[in-house]
């Protein structure tokens, strides 16, 4: 590892981003740099002033007796360590005399922040200087317009897996920018299933074939990816509800889109990470704030932005890393997750989830009671412990626990613990 440390003021590199025109900033920093010819991860310490700083508290996943452990799908729970360290911070950002909330976009306090969040987000992700990384609003929602608007053109066929409510969604949206086709749906089996890959008859004419990774209300997770059969070889995907639960290989997407609320932030922020050769080909009817080349070239800061949401989710990354990087993160939402479908799979059908086994989500595991009637008071009473938003998404029913990165193993084994009493009480 080569290093360099100056107290000198340095430029953050833009990672060779042809749409980055000029850097924008500079801010007192020290810079580690690994060689590496495709991937070259900055770490990035801020320091906006020369007042000492209180020692951040070990980053570990803990619980506070006076917080409840809130299973909701998004927004989400995020770590107390994190929360702690913002209300901290909160009053008076490092010695700057002001909030985040209350920083000017365009000022060098807030430049470091929104810099560094990136750079934390590529080493966690390796993300190569052949990608942008764009922090934007509207939720992935917006994003179903925006892929199309971007990738193709209006009669371009386009290839759609739907596996669940977000990625039928998100082929109606494109209907409207592009000629898209569903080359398979799950639908008729209540979507609890993800395709064999070698029975997918895709166009080899489409631009582009979109999955959502991880469907949130349904609970299914591609375990590996398709390898895309058209001419462009561009997959895309919704990430959006296990973002950063894992290692992803980014050079096999062409673009990968986020909602931030569920697994690295608050809501409204979107992450974008799209390869550059895919920017700059807009359709001539796309709003100025869905052109990805508007973003590039001004480094997310077209506009304002949604500033707290972003140092939010920079101190998230920061906090993955610390706990040793998204190979670390993924071992402990696998036990998470296996101690919770034990529970299901062993009460003798008092507890069902309907997916199937080997697409169960990490992140959202949807789950019914042989005896519907009792579902009301299995939610009533887990919330009594406080075990909140257990309550499945409206259009599904049933249960749902949502067990994202920052919910802690103790949350998942009072869920297993209460489910093996309520049994006992109503079997």
């Amino acid at each position: 590892m080569a290093t360099t440390t100056s107290p000198q003021t340095h430029l953050l590199p833009q990672t060779n981003n042809p749409f980055l025109k000029k850097p924008i900033t500079t801010f007192t920093s020290q810079i580690s740099l690994r060689t590496n010819p495709t991937f070259k991860p900055i770490s990035i310490k801020c320091t906006a002033t020369t007042q000492a700083q209180p020692q951040a508290q070990p980053q570990t996943q803990s619980h506070s007796s006076d917080r409840v452990f809130n299973f909701a799908a998004g927004p989400a729970t995020l770590p107390e360590n994190v929360l702690r360290k913002a209300q901290s911070e909160l009053y008076n950002w490092r010695g700057s005399g002001m909030s985040v909330m209350e920083m000017s976009h365009r000022g060098k306090e807030f430049l470091s922040i929104i810099q560094k969040a990136e750079s934390d987000l590529r080493t966690l992700l390796e993300i190569s200087s052949e990608y942008s990384v764009l922090f934007l609003q509207g939720g992935a929602t917006t994003q179903f317009a925006a892929v199309p608007l971007n990738i193709c053109k209006n009669d371009d066929a386009v290839d759609y897996i739907v596996t669940g409510s977000w990625s039928d969604k998100a082929f109606k949206e494109g209907q409207k920018y592009c000629k898209p086709n569903v080359i398979w749906s799950g639908k008729s089996e209540k979507y609890t299933k993800i395709p064999s890959f070698d029975d997918l008859k895709q166009n080899p004419e489409a631009r582009f074939l979109h999955i959502c990774a991880n469907e949130t209300i349904h609970g299914v997770e591609f375990k590996n990816y398709p390898t895309p059969n058209n001419k462009n070889g561009i997959l895309i995907a919704d990430m959006s509800s296990n973002f950063c639960s894992k290692p992803v290989d980014v050079s096999k997407f062409g673009l990968i889109y986020a909602g931030a609320q569920k697994n690295v932030g608050p809501s409204g922020v979107t992450v974008v990470i799209v390869r550059n050769d895919l920017i700059g080909n807009a359709q001539d009817l796309t709003p100025v704030m869905l052109d990805y080349k508007i973003h590039a070239e001004n480094n997310s800061l077209y506009n304002t932005p949604p500033c707290y949401g972003i140092y939010m989710c920079g101190l998230v990354f920061e906090d993955l890393l610390e706990q040793g990087g998204l190979v670390e993160v993924e071992k402990k939402n696998k036990k998470k997750a296996e101690i919770l479908y034990n529970a299901i799979d062993e009460s003798n059908g008092f507890f069902k989830c309907p997916v199937e086994k080997s697409v169960r989500s990490l992140m959202n595991v949807p789950f019914t009671l042989e005896k519907s009637e009792l579902e009301g008071d299995f939610i009533k009473e887990a919330a009594k412990e406080n075990m909140v938003q257990l309550k499945g998404h409206r259009s599904v029913g049933g249960m749902r626990a949502s067990i994202y990165n920052a919910m802690p193993l103790a949350g998942v084994e009072k869920l297993v613990a209460f489910m093996k009493d309520f049994q006992a009480k109503h079997a």
